[in-house]
């Protein structure tokens, strides 16, 4: 059976199938992209794929306005100063945890991952108000390290339990010799344990920075107003200006650009570390 469906997939007409479902994916992008280089009368008149065959309508005017404007440009260094800090406090805060919880032996270890499982399904929206409120008492409402907080603590549940799976399937002979030949916990957990989890770590990364980077609910609640990131800068845009596409367009396709660029550098790595959790 096995062969079977491996011979299948392999088959000239599934590669086909494939390769079309991803021009159908990737449609929506190509006319996001196409449109961001049009003039207002030709988005107003005219369907993007028009651009395709006459390049007369293609300019930079959008980008140029876009990147103008202040607002803007400062929202992505703040989208920047939110995903950065959030991705690696859930990286090495997970990855610590994940070992602590398939290596080490502590009071109520198993309790504790219990606990954290069951945190994977709390909704973000159930804890909107009481953090909100948390955050006001403290001083961190509608401040960039408020977001970093929140998006850091609703990633690790997730970041640890799929960092400890990974890690309890590493070879224990293999943590044993290490411990022979003198390594300390410390040790055994940067020189051995992480170079393992690399491709796990990587997908683990790939999945918190697409999050937060695309977020707009925890942004539109716990950012600074005055300085909002990318999702909430364009929402505001579309408020304000409902048909103003020819600035939506170039920010939307921008807002796209670094989180694709990133898959795309990484795709091995993220596929390695899905494989791997999917045959272990």
């Amino acid at each position: 059976m096995g062969s079977r469906l491996a011979s299948f997939a392999a088959s000239g007409a599934v590669r086909v199938l494939l390769v079309v479902l991803a021009l159908i994916w990737l449609l929506p992008t190509a006319g996001l992209f196409a449109s961001s280089f049009r003039t207002p009368r030709d988005i107003a008149s005219t369907g993007w794929w028009e651009a395709l065959t006459d390049p007369g309508q293609w300019t930079f005017e959008n980008y140029d306005a876009l990147l103008s404007n202040d607002t803007f440009t400062s929202s992505i260094w703040t989208t920047i100063a939110i995903t950065v800090p959030s991705t690696v406090l859930v990286v090495v805060l997970g990855a610590a945890a994940g070992y602590a919880f398939a290596w080490l032996d502590f009071p109520g270890r198993d309790y504790w991952f219990l606990l954290v499982v069951a945190l994977l399904v709390v909704p973000v929206q159930v804890a909107l108000l009481p953090v909100a409120r948390l955050f006001n008492t403290l001083g961190i409402f509608e401040t960039t390290p408020g977001v970093v907080i929140f998006h850091s603590a609703f990633g690790l549940p997730f970041a640890i339990f799929l960092l400890r799976n990974f890690f309890a399937d590493i070879p224990r002979e293999l943590l044993e010799a290490a411990r022979l030949d003198g390594a300390g916990e410390l040790r055994l957990f940067t020189r051995v344990v992480l170079p393992l989890g690399g491709p796990a770590i990587a997908a683990l990364a790939i999945f918190q920075f697409m999050w937060v980077w695309n977020d707009m609910l925890v942004a539109l609640i716990f950012a600074d107003a005055g300085s909002p990131p990318m999702t909430v800068a364009l929402q505001q845009e579309m408020r304000q200006f409902g048909s103003n596409f020819d600035v939506l367009a170039p920010g939307a396709f921008l807002t796209m650009l670094i989180p694709l660029a990133i898959f795309f550098a990484f795709q091995r790595q993220f596929v390695a570390g899905v494989m791997s959790g999917a045959v272990k």
